[in-house]
């Protein structure tokens, strides 16, 4: 993997997180205002979660 493959990936990931505010800003301040009253917890456990899936999709991407 090269430095320009980390790049592309961060920039599309960039993309994917900018879609749901530009798409509806009001629903993504909600989530965002719920977000905000969560336990530390429970936060951990999605961003694990996103982590855990992330990375099955690249083992199951590469080669």
């Amino acid at each position: 993997m090269n430095l320009d493959a980390v790049w592309l990936a961060i920039g599309l990931v960039l993309v994917l997180e900018g879609l749901f505010p530009f798409a509806s800003p009001q629903a993504w301040r909600r989530l965002f205002t719920q977000l905000l009253q969560m336990r530390d917890g429970q936060i951990r456990f999605f961003g694990v979660c996103s982590i855990l899936a992330g990375l099955g999709l690249i083992w199951a991407l590469l080669p």
